[in-house]
């Protein structure tokens, strides 16, 4: 498209997918970012400039599920350059993952002190450590919660459908939050602010991803309900964002061929977005900025869901 200017980079344009998408699928779950191609973007905007920032979070402690890759890493990285510490929860198996952001943001935010937890969130015992771990590295205040970390697993058909899987995705994607949230509220200050990253999905139901959905908008009701309960008592707001398809190591790991193939191009705005920008979206939320914003939903999704 000639209109489009030059500076912008292709997987910014209509139409784009990266290149041999299918050829990229991977096997464990929930992916490596390090072998992508190309790699998401965390901080190139789409006019191609890297993000300004403004000291929006500046001294701020925050906390990101599923920090070591795709959205988490993208939030990691502008939260740091924002002027936040960022304690970075990821599971174990993500080890190269998790230290390539620690270095990048060593890189581009130096001031920021960056703590890596290796820790599996399946089961209650898990969250309550990260809950002492997330304690301790805030001298007991924690001023931004993002609870980003989630699994899925395309299956066609119900009947398909594994018990074993049905109770995975729902211990990881919904039942994590909850044993967070609950029990880190006590250290978020008056102001502070809690952040689900929720899906699309909810709102228009993928047919191949019925667990997911299914957590996703678990996580919708969760987020409304818990604002509700506490922003005027605790002055805690709580958000979630809604995002459509965004190129992370979860797509390559967890779809089929044929959706990998139709991967972005079928959303209004012509292709899958990048983690910068849905990140951007969870710097407004956790700063000053949307002191007025609460039980929100940020659609994320250029446009459509798939």
């Amino acid at each position: 498209m000639s209109n489009i200017p030059s500076s912008v980079p292709e997987q910014y344009r209509p139409g784009f997918l990266p290149p041999s998408i299918a050829k990229q699928a991977q096997d464990a779950l929930p992916g490596k970012q390090v072998p992508l191609n190309p790699p998401p973007l965390d901080d190139v905007l789409a006019d191609g400039t890297k993000y300004k920032a403004a000291g929006k979070l500046q001294g701020k402690n925050a906390a990101i599920t599923g920090g070591d890759s795709g959205i988490g890493r993208a939030v990691a990285i502008l939260y740091a350059l924002e002027g936040a510490n960022v304690l970075i929860q990821y599971q174990p198996a993500e080890e190269e993952d998790a230290k390539n952001t620690k270095e990048y943001i060593s890189k581009v935010a130096p001031k920021a002190k960056v703590e890596l937890v290796a820790q599996d969130l399946r089961d209650e015992k898990g969250a309550l450590e990260l809950v002492d771990k997330i304690k301790k590295w805030s001298g007991g205040e924690l001023h931004v919660l993002v609870n980003n970390a989630a699994t899925q697993n395309e299956v066609e058909h119900i009947e398909d459908l594994p018990s074993d899987q049905w109770r995975h995705v729902f211990d990881v994607n919904i039942h994590a939050i909850f044993y967070l949230t609950k029990n880190l509220i006590p250290i978020i200050p008056w102001g502070g602010s809690i952040i689900n990253n929720a899906s699309i999905n909810p709102f228009v139901g993928h047919p191949k991803l019925l667990d997911y959905t299914a957590t996703k908008g678990a996580i919708v009701g969760f987020t409304r309900a818990l604002s509700n309960q506490i922003v005027k008592e605790k002055g805690i707001r709580v958000n979630a964002v809604c995002p459509g398809p965004i190129w992370t190591p979860l797509i390559p790991a967890t779809m089929t061929k044929e959706s990998l193939e139709n991967f972005g191009p079928s959303t209004p705005i012509g292709r899958a977005g990048q983690p910068v920008e849905v990140a951007t979206a969870f710097v407004f939320l956790a700063s000053a900025d949307s002191s007025y914003f609460t039980a929100q939903c940020f659609h994320v999704n250029g446009g459509s869901a798939y």
